[in-house]
């Protein structure tokens, strides 16, 4: 075999020709994708539940291979379409007959925020971490912890967000990029501190240095009072 033969690297030992067949599969199985997110009104990607998108990584597996392996026959291909449209209906039906049911297949919305602090505790028993939270938060203008009563990861990914008024702000952790907050370990002045990775807010005096009481984590920054900019 001679290395980078541009003919073997391009066609291999397809003929030119099945080019026209691979645009006819392809077209194929988009119609077919295109006809099955219509039947089950599914909406963008990041709305799907985590049962919606096992669906779709099926369906875009055997798409794939009907569009360019020449071996895979397009009927078979249609019944699996087909079977998986039926599947998803009953399983819909099923699962609005049975909350566990529902909740196997959907998930539960997970809180990770509860009055001004991360809710650690919940965060760690559904094995997430803190920072695509935080990333979530600052897209939709969250500053510090402090200005949410609640926030909840919903079952599809998005976050749903529950604000204080701004009288009633809390202290809380900042979670603007580390290099726009200074951390410590000893902390330089009498203050409030907030955990750096439980949001766990603790009065300290100057040059006092300790474990967070929550989550056992050694750097601390000082409190932000910011209010919400709406």
């Amino acid at each position: 075999m001679k290395a980078f033969d541009l003919q073997r690297m391009a066609f291999d030992k397809v003929p030119l020709e099945f080019l026209g067949e691979v645009a006819l599969r392809s077209l194929y199985t988009f119609v077919l994708v295109f006809l099955f997110l219509k039947i089950t009104g599914r909406r963008g990607v990041r709305q799907m539940s985590l049962f919606e998108v096992l669906i779709i990584l099926t369906l875009g597996s055997a798409a794939g291979d009907v569009a360019f392996y020449d071996d895979v026959p397009m009927i078979p291909v249609f019944v699996v379409f087909v079977t998986l449209a039926l599947l998803y209906r009953l399983v819909m039906w099923l699962m609005s007959k049975s909350e566990k049911l529902e909740d196997l297949f959907e998930g539960k919305p997970v809180i990770i925020v509860e009055d001004g602090q991360l809710a650690w505790e919940k965060v760690q028993r559904a094995n997430m971490t803190e920072f695509e939270f935080f990333m979530e938060l600052r897209l939709n203008s969250v500053e510090q912890l402090g200005q949410l009563r609640l926030a909840i990861m919903e079952t599809n990914g998005q976050v749903s967000l529950y604000y204080y008024e701004d009288e009633d702000v809390k202290p809380g952790l900042c979670i603007l990029p580390d290099k726009c907050i200074e951390r410590f370990t000893t902390v330089p002045e009498a203050n409030q501190y907030a955990c750096v990775r439980c949001s766990h807010v603790v009065d300290m005096q100057a040059g006092d240095h300790q474990l967070c009481p929550r989550c056992a984590h050694p750097e601390w920054s000082k409190v932000s009072w910011a209010k919400r900019i709406t």
